[in-house]
């Protein structure tokens, strides 16, 4: 699924925050070595970017929005000893 087909969707008449839905594809292209396959298992084991099912639990259609994807990659930052 290519960004063009991804349409901006309202939950509650409320855009996410930047306004994009991302396909697994696509997280996996923001996120380097990130398969698809590992992707779903994430999400199976309950880890992983936080995602959206609107075609219900049992849909085949899982979105991501990009904040949350965003998000859950700064918060697997680690410091080193040379950073604060």
């Amino acid at each position: 699924m290519s960004a063009a087909n991804v349409v901006q969707l309202h939950a509650k008449g409320q855009p996410a925050a930047s306004g994009r839905y991302l396909s697994p594809a696509e997280v996996c292209e923001m996120v380097p070595g990130m398969t698809v396959g590992t992707l779903k298992a994430m999400r199976a084991r309950g880890t992983g970017p936080r995602f959206s099912k609107p075609t219900g639990t049992r849909g085949h259609l899982t979105l991501y929005a990009e904040t949350d994807v965003v998000a859950w990659i700064e918060a697997a930052k680690v410091s080193t000893r040379e950073q604060p």
